[in-house]
């Protein structure tokens, strides 16, 4: 087994663990932090996901800013995704993703990416589930958002574990804990 997929396995066994404690909190530390960061810098165009059980519980911050901001989630077409807009009732599909229905409607420039994480490696980049969804997704698009990845507690690894077509994050947020990527070289900053 290759060193990603070591850093993998046990990614989701300390997530499994965070989950279980103090979950509700931890959900709601990132939330807030995502919030202050969205009003900050004036996002409009935000994508964000349906959460999995394992992810930060996003619908809380869709919740909060639906009214303001226009919010996009992935909806699966074949290997990778497109952007829709968030609309209830959300259906269950394949990996047992909720997503709302399909629209042909032209999503516009996404300002900001929020995104689900297993673990960031120290190149910054995303450790994801292995299936390669987002990377395809962003390698489709015509210009390059902030990108802010996510998670219920951190995750991290010094080590290059990634490859070049992996995506790269702005800013990596945990309840306890936000990392900066100033040049691939991560800065640390405890919340308050």
């Amino acid at each position: 087994m290759d060193k990603k997929n070591i850093f993998r396995k046990n990614a989701k066994q300390k997530l499994a663990k965070y989950m279980r404690n103090g979950r509700i909190k931890r959900d709601k530390f990132v939330v807030n932090k995502l919030e202050k960061l969205i009003r900050k810098n004036r996002y409009k165009n935000i994508l964000l996901y349906i959460p999995l059980n394992s992810e930060v519980n996003s619908i809380q911050l869709i919740k909060k800013i639906r009214s303001k901001y226009n919010i996009y989630v992935p909806f699966m077409e074949g290997i990778s995704f497109k952007m829709v807009k968030f609309r209830l009732p959300l259906f269950r599909k394949k990996f047992n993703i909720r997503e709302p229905k399909n629209s042909y409607a032209v999503t516009p420039k996404i300002d900001l990416a929020i995104v689900p994480v297993l673990g960031v490696d120290g190149a910054f980049k995303r450790i994801g589930f292995g299936k390669g969804m987002y990377d395809r997704f962003f390698e489709s698009l015509k210009s390059s958002p902030k990108v802010v990845f996510v998670q219920l507690g951190e995750c991290f690894t010094q080590e290059f574990l990634c490859e070049s077509h992996d995506i790269l994050a702005d800013i990596y947020i945990t309840p306890y804990k936000t990392r900066i990527n100033n040049d691939n070289r991560s800065r640390c900053s405890r919340c308050s």
